[in-house]
C-alpha cells in the first residue's frame, strides 16, 4: 500500500531535505508541498494525503492552527500528522493533538526512520479501525425501521430502501430508489442511525448503502466515482482514503 505523504513547510532547504529522504523510502509516493498554512489548506482537500510532516512555524496559519482545521474536518479520521520544528518547546503540544511523531531541524535520518515506523503503524490500526464495524458488527436489515421528519412529514423507511443521503442547503437529502425525502437531520445523525448496516461514507458529503454499488470509476489523484444500480446517471465521489477502504471490503466479502 503506497502512503501518500505531504509535506507543508516554507524553508527551501527544509522542504527539500525532507523530500529527499521520503523519496528514499519505496513505499512513499510525494503529493505537491505547501509553503504556507493558506496552501495546505486547499492541497489537502485536492490531494487527501495519508500523513502531513508539518512545519510548526509557517506565514498566515500556523502549522498547529491549520491541524486543528484539518482534524474538525475530518470525515473518518484526520490526516496523521508528524510535526517539524527547529525547537523542541512545541513538542506537548504536538503530542497532545495525537501527532504521530515530532521531529527536529536538521532531520537526523536515524530519528526519520523511527518516525516512519510509528507512522506504518499507526496507518495499520487506523485501518483496522476504520474496517471494524463493516464486518464484526454486521446487522440485517430485516424489519428495522426508523424516522425521518422533515418537520412537516414524517416518513417511515428501513435501511435497505436508502440508497444514498447527501446535505443539501441546510437540509439532508435521503435518495431512495424512486425518491428524494428533505430532512432537518445532519449526516452524522443518520450515519449513526445506520450503524452497524452496510452504510458507507465514500465522502464528507456522502453516505452510501454498499448493496447497491454498481461500479468504481477511477477519477484523478487516487479518487473515484461510484455508481450505483438504478441510479447510473449519478456519480458519487470517493475519496482516496475511502477508496482504499472500499476495495479491501469488496475483497474481504469476495
Amino acid at each position: 500500500m503506497k502512503i501518500h505523504a505531504m509535506i507543508a513547510e516554507d524553508e527551501p532547504m527544509a522542504r527539500k531535505e525532507l523530500t529527499y529522504l521520503l523519496t528514499q523510502e519505496e513505499d512513499v509516493e510525494l503529493c505537491p508541498s505547501a509553503e504556507t498554512g493558506e496552501q495546505l489548506l486547499k492541497l489537502y482537500n485536492e490531494n487527501d494525503p495519508d500523513v502531513i510532516f508539518l512545519d510548526i512555524h509557517m506565514p498566515g496559519i500556523s502549522g498547529i492552527e491549520a491541524a486543528k482545521h484539518l482534524m474538525d474536518q475530518a470525515v473518518h479520521y484526520p490526516p496523521l500528522i508528524i510535526f517539524t520544528s527547529a525547537y523542541d518547546e512545541y513538542a506537548i503540544q504536538a503530542f497532545d493533538m495525537e501527532a504521530v511523531d515530532y521531529l527536529l531541524k536538521p532531520f537526523d535520518e536515524m530519528r526519520f526512520q523511527k518516525a516512519m515506523k510509528r507512522l506504518r503503524n499507526r496507518l495499520l490500526q487506523q485501518e483496522r479501525k476504520l474496517m471494524e464495524p463493516y464486518f464484526s458488527n454486521q446487522k440485517s436489515s430485516g424489519s428495522a425501521k426508523f424516522l425521518i421528519d422533515d418537520g412537516e412529514r414524517t416518513a417511515v423507511l428501513s435501511p435497505e430502501m436508502i440508497y444514498y443521503a447527501v446535505p443539501h442547503k441546510r437540509m439532508l437529502e435521503v435518495h431512495t430508489k424512486d425518491r428524494v425525502i428533505l430532512s432537518r437531520m445532519t449526516l452524522q445523525e443518520l450515519e449513526k442511525k445506520l450503524y452497524g448496516y452496510p452504510f458507507f461514507r465514500t465522502h464528507r458529503s456522502y453516505l452510501v448503502n454498499l448493496n447497491y454499488i454498481k461500479e468504481i470509476t477511477p477519477w484523478f489523484n487516487g479518487t473515484s466515482n461510484i455508481t450505483l444500480k438504478d441510479k447510473e446517471d449519478i456519480q458519487i465521489p470517493v475519496s482516496r482514503t475511502a477508496r482504499k477502504m472500499l476495495f479491501k471490503m469488496f475483497e474481504q466479502n469476495g
